[in-house]
């Protein structure tokens, strides 16, 4: 007689003994089977990770852009007034700047430079920061094309 085991639902070797229930005994059923449990668990898993990356990846990025271009505006806010000295024929000595002052300058320039690098919309921003930078970081005020950087910078301040 072939005998199957319950358990596993193959043939049951010569070791298993056949439990009969008795005529008025119910036989206890079979444990179901956990595979498709574990199954649909690791799929589960699988891909709630993925979406939960996906999300995070998404949302991220481009907040951070945002956060950096926001405090390099409020760093270049902060310098406050620059001197002009572009439209004087012979300009004086140009008054120097604090130290907090040009760390901010450059703290704006290093904050724009990280919001274009992730997102490629404030490189005009970035760009007209840097200008802005070398114009204060050599103190020549007088420098053209540094002051259009300085109101370029501003306007797309007051954009963002």
């Amino acid at each position: 007689m072939r005998t199957v085991d319950p358990g596993t639902g193959t043939d049951a070797g010569p070791d298993y003994e056949e439990i009969s229930a008795e005529p008025g005994e119910v036989a206890a059923p079979a444990p179901p089977s956990r595979r498709l449990l574990v199954l649909c668990a690791v799929a589960g898993f699988v891909l709630g990770g993925g979406v939960l990356g996906l999300l995070w990846g998404l949302s991220g990025v481009h907040a951070g852009a945002l956060d950096d271009a926001l405090a390099a505006c409020q760093a270049l806010d902060r310098v406050g007034d620059l001197p002009d000295t572009s439209r004087d024929t012979q300009p004086s000595l140009t008054p120097g700047l604090t130290p907090e002052r040009l760390h901010r300058v450059t703290a704006a320039r290093e904050l724009s430079a990280a919001a274009a690098q992730v997102n490629e919309n404030y490189q005009p921003l970035a760009d007209h920061i840097d200008g802005v930078s070398r114009m204060v970081l050599s103190l020549h005020f007088n420098d053209i094309s540094g002051q259009r950087h300085l109101v370029q910078a501003r306007e797309i301040c007051a954009r963002i």
